[in-house]
């Protein structure tokens, strides 16, 4: 009898979850989305890639020298990175990360 009282009360309540990402839910004021990079700011000085305790940020090249590959699938959003980045190439957001079927998507700089 219990089992039936409690499948009827739940049946009655509102639910607890959103059909992200078509509704969104508002974020509290300290939630950390995903990094913004500026690569014009960035000189590949390798303070991010060595300050990251996931190993989310790799060095990737280009024709202006080693620069860092944020992978978000790997970050823990601990802004570290942030943190340590010398010339503010890195920056904080609010934006979530995008949901994606392919995780080659997910990757920044």
């Amino acid at each position: 009898m219990a089992l039936v009282l409690d499948v009827l009360s739940n049946l009655l309540r509102k639910r607890a979850t959103v059909l992200y990402p078509e509704e969104r839910r508002e974020e509290p004021g300290t939630f950390r989305g995903v990094l913004g990079f500026d690569r014009n700011l960035c000189v590949g000085c390798g303070l991010c890639w060595r300050a990251c305790p996931a190993s989310a940020i790799e060095a990737s090249k280009d024709e202006r020298g080693a620069r860092p590959l944020f992978r978000l699938e790997k970050c823990i959003y601990c802004y570290l990175c942030v943190e340590v980045c010398p010339r503010k190439a890195i920056k904080a957001s609010t934006q979530r990360a995008p949901v994606v079927d392919d995780k080659s998507r997910l990757k920044v700089g």
